[in-house]
């Protein structure tokens, strides 16, 4: 089996490659490449989609995340069911309006359903344990206690990263298996870096990358 393993920057995945370089994962048959998209929709929507070309099997993309959601706290790991880009549109009037709803594009045609990008194949992977969480892409990271609340309540999003949707309209468009496996590091809001759970989300998503090789057939 051919498995890409994106991440944005190499620090999320920094474990997982050293264990590789080791030979300390058994691989089987398996080829694994580690692509490091970039940070940002543009960047990895570009390798991502490059990544496709290659027909791999699976592209799996392992990253940190922001949560909204009190059932998802810093230092825990979750699989995302959907994801959906939540920046490109306007703001009137205080009030976010996306692509969708200024009518520029269909929130039912393919890759998308009800404006979210959903991963097809996401319930092969209930044998993991892992929760399943509803993702939101952003360029600009959410700060604003109002446009927090407003992602919140227009996309029931879970957790926010700034390149899963990218994985997830790549993939989809190119019939490539995916999976988004997202760590979460902080509250989203909070820019106090020493209340965040970075060095926690990195251990636990680089164990849960390993667990999921060698779950692979």
């Amino acid at each position: 089996m051919y498995i890409v393993i994106a991440a944005a920057t190499s620090l999320e995945v920094q474990p997982f490659v050293d264990r590789l370089a080791k030979g300390e994962i058994p691989l089987k048959n398996h080829k694994v490449e580690i692509l490091i998209t970039g940070v940002g929709i543009l960047a990895s929507t570009f390798a991502i989609t490059a990544s496709c070309l290659k027909k791999p099997d699976i592209i799996i993309q392992a990253g940190i995340a922001g949560t909204f959601n009190p059932t998802f706290p810093p230092g825990t790991i979750t699989l995302v069911k959907e994801d959906a880009s939540g920046d490109c549109g306007v703001t009137e009037n205080g009030v976010f309006k996306d692509i969708f709803d200024l009518q520029f594009s269909d929130p039912d045609k393919s890759p998308f359903t009800k404006k979210k990008m959903v991963n097809p194949n996401i319930d092969k992977w209930q044998h993991l344990g892992i929760p399943l969480a509803t993702g939101l892409t952003v360029n600009q990271i959410s700060t604003d206690s109002n446009r927090i609340q407003q992602l919140k309540e227009k996309y029931n999003c879970d957790i926010e990263s700034m390149e899963g949707a990218s994985l997830h309209y790549a993939c989809l468009n190119s019939g490539i298996d995916f999976l988004q496996v997202r760590a979460i590091s902080n509250n989203i809001g909070i820019r106090d870096k020493k209340e965040w759970k970075i060095k926690e989300a990195i251990s636990i998503l680089n164990d849960t990358l390993f667990q999921i090789i060698q779950t692979l057939p």
